[in-house]
């Protein structure tokens, strides 16, 4: 049950990168973003609701639980979501989702520092066969090279000659922190802390859908909180694509509903296999891509051999 919880979430969220990123072309990230968090607040609301009134017996209060769902959604909802939003804009569908092939190792670190969590040595090697079908899948040779160290050195050298000066270590710091690839690892660091701390609350508070809810309410007050631009949504609204609009609509049920299914699935298997499964997005997004994007990505006899080690991998993990 859990394997299939996950695999759901996988889809949901690969289609997601490519919904966002056609949605990014008609309306700014910063507004979608929004968007999206408060489709997702409204949203687990009325599914919330609905199991309420169909099985209330089965909503209870755990005060443990509650503060775990809510400071996963400050890493979740808020850091890594926005990180990975401006990081699709910036890499690309493809590349962006790369860098989730870091995240199953911050989670299979700090799963196994935090919670306990000890795999055996058949899902070892699964999560390898994964973590290296996703490498070949996602591996572009000197692309993020050509395209992020090349604008990074074109930005100091125009500080020339002020770069000299004291605070070149500074505007260095800052020209990275701006850079696609911070963004990416950032968003993956993130992800991996609050799928943690969802496999925390879990299992003291085994509420999906009310978690997911607090996540995402604990995303947008801090997005209202941290945000100016917030004080002119309505006006933005109105002003916005129409077609951008209910793209953001539909991403945000896409998310809340993945979110869910994932956080569901940590009741079943453990975080670091449950993680392992819904990040595995380049498996369907680079085909995605190929089709729907007209192969903006690339798809290679390299990323095909990388899809087929992905599927033995979750394949052996669902199996096991």
């Amino acid at each position: 049950m859990g394997e299939l919880l996950a695999i759901l979430a996988l889809v949901l969220f690969s289609s997601n990168i490519i919904l966002t990123k056609v949605a990014a072309s008609r309306l700014s990230l910063n507004l979608g973003f929004l968007i999206s968090v408060s489709v997702n607040v409204l949203f687990s609301a009325l599914i919330l609701l609905v199991q309420f009134l169909f099985r209330p017996d089965q909503i209870n209060w755990n005060t443990i639980g509650f503060l775990l769902f809510l400071l996963s959604g400050f890493f979740n909802t808020y850091l890594g979501r926005w990180f990975f939003f401006d990081s699709i804009d910036k890499l690309g569908p493809a590349k962006a989702s790369a860098f989730q092939i870091s995240n199953p190792l911050f989670t299979v670190l700090i799963a196994c520092v935090f919670l306990g969590e000890r795999l055996t040595l058949l899902d070892g090697i699964a999560i390898l066969t994964v973590l290296a079908g996703l490498f070949l899948i996602s591996y572009v040779p000197r692309a993020f090279a050509k395209k992020e160290v090349a604008a990074t050195d074109q930005h100091i050298m125009d500080l020339e000659p002020e770069a000299r000066q004291p605070g070149t270590i500074s505007r260095k710091k800052t020209v990275l922190m701006q850079s696609g690839i911070f963004l990416a690892l950032s968003s993956t660091f993130s992800y991996a802390v609050g799928n943690v701390l969802r496999g925390a609350a879990i299992h003291d508070w085994n509420q999906p859908i009310l978690g997911a809810l607090l996540g995402a309410v604990s995303g947008l007050a801090l997005h209202f909180l941290t945000n100016s631009g917030t004080r002119t949504i309505w006006r933005d609204v109105k002003r916005a694509d129409r077609k951008g609009l209910v793209m953001y609509i539909v991403s945000g049920m896409m998310t809340i509903s993945a979110q869910i299914c994932v956080i569901a699935s940590m009741w079943y298997i453990p975080v670091s296999l449950a993680n392992l499964i819904t990040m595995s997005t380049p498996l369907l997004v680079t085909p995605m891509s190929y089709f729907l994007l007209k192969n903006q990505e690339g798809l290679t006899v390299r990323t095909v051999s990388g899809i087929g080690l992905v599927l033995i991998g979750i394949t052996a993990i669902v199996l096991m």
